[in-house]
């Protein structure tokens, strides 16, 4: 089947609504669509619905980061909502205080910028850099969004103050719990230290994983031929995702057309 199971809506930090996302995908040919918003799942009704009407399967789904390695992320699908809600509870009361611990980093680096501007860029949901980032770039403040990551926001400072995520254990055995199927989502952007690759990924079976996210907008073939072999080594399966923001987020990772073997995910 065509798909792509990494994609995020206005529901986080994406640039389209769950059903402009969900229109998006049907124009891209895409017959099953993953949302994966951070820590919410407030869009996937709204998307499901816009699916049903389109001819979209959506799947539920959600990409939490943990906090063993940088950029470490575990996607999950397919599961009960019930059954994980007190835990998204929880880290969305953590990006709720997140919010005023950039506003206060980025005072203290001269960067004074209104609080309720971001929030109006959120539109209600929850808030991440992405919202910041634009905030900056309308008031002037960086000449680019990318300055705004490379100068504030995606710095050791910055990720220093960020600290607090849950384990990678925490998040593949909750979303187990949930019913979930779980991925390791983008192997090549974690920032391992004091683990190899190979050694997260046998861990992170001990805990459930199913899956590698080896098709990835930003891997090269090289890398892509070796998460394959580590996904067939440990014989987890190989899901694939464009990690989908939008043209004013992320330019350079347009919406996928994967096709990818779905039967175990879908069953």
């Amino acid at each position: 089947m065509i798909a792509d199971l990494h994609t995020h809506s206005t529901a986080s930090d994406g640039q389209y609504t769950p059903a402009e996302l969900t229109g998006l995908a049907k124009e891209r040919g895409i017959d099953v669509l993953a949302v994966t918003d951070h820590d919410t799942i407030d869009g996937v009704p709204e998307a499901m619905a816009e699916g049903a009407r389109l001819g979209v399967q959506v799947l539920r789904g959600v990409e939490f980061s943990a906090g063993d390695h940088l950029y470490l992320h575990i996607l999950g699908y397919n599961f009960s909502p019930e059954r994980l809600q007190r835990f998204l509870d929880s880290l969305q009361k953590r990006r709720d205080d997140r919010k005023h611990m950039i506003h206060d980093y980025l005072r203290g680096k001269g960067i004074d910028i209104d609080l309720r501007e971001v929030e109006s860029l959120a539109q209600g949901n929850l808030i991440g850099r992405p919202h910041f980032a634009r905030a900056m770039y309308r008031a002037g403040l960086v000449k680019t969004l990318d300055e705004a990551y490379s100068l504030y926001l995606d710095t050791p400072e910055f990720h220093r103050i960020d600290a607090g995520r849950p384990s990678a254990e925490t998040c593949v055995r909750t979303l187990k719990e949930a019913g979930a199927k779980v991925s390791l989502a983008h192997p090549y952007q974690i920032v391992l230290q004091g683990e190899t690759l190979e050694e997260l990924v046998r861990r992170l079976c001990s805990y459930g994983l199913d899956a590698i996210e080896c098709y990835y907008t930003k891997h090269t073939p090289e890398q892509r031929a070796a998460y394959l072999r580590l996904a067939g080594k440990y014989h987890l399966h190989s899901t694939g995702g464009s990690d989908f923001h939008g043209e004013q987020t992320k330019p350079d990772y347009p919406l996928a057309g994967l096709e990818l073997d779905l039967d175990w995910l879908l069953d």
